[in-house]
This record gives C-alpha cells, structure tokens and sequence, in this order.
C-alpha cells in the first residue's frame, strides 16, 4: 500500500512540473484567436450537452 502512495506523490510530482515547463510556451497568436476559440468551444458544449439529453432520454425511455 505504501507503494501506491509513492507512486500516485510521484506522478502528481510529475504532472506539476510537465503542466510548469509547458506553460512557459505561450500561443503568441491567441489573443487574436479568441472570438474563433471561444465559438468553437461553445459548439462543443452545446452539441455534448444535447447528445447527452439525447442518451438521457433513451435510457429513461428503455431502461427505467
């Protein structure tokens, strides 16, 4: 069991480091590309957030 906290320390120990040295590569042309980001993230949502009423409703429909 010990074994498995040392192992899940060093793979958060891992993950902050990587997530540091990665966000000191910044996207220069972002800041220009924030409308487009922005609606195709919106897009995004709203067509998960629709499929999983979709499934939502079937299983409700078939399985409950």
């Amino acid at each position: 069991m010990n074994i498995m906290y040392a192992l899940v320390i060093i793979i958060i120990i891992i993950s902050i480091v990587s997530t540091l040295f990665l966000t000191g590569k910044g996207d220069d042309d972002y800041s220009t590309k924030v409308k487009r980001n922005t609606k195709n993230l919106t897009l995004i949502y709203a067509v998960i957030i629709i499929l999983s009423l979709f499934v939502l409703g079937i299983y409700i429909s078939f399985f409950a």
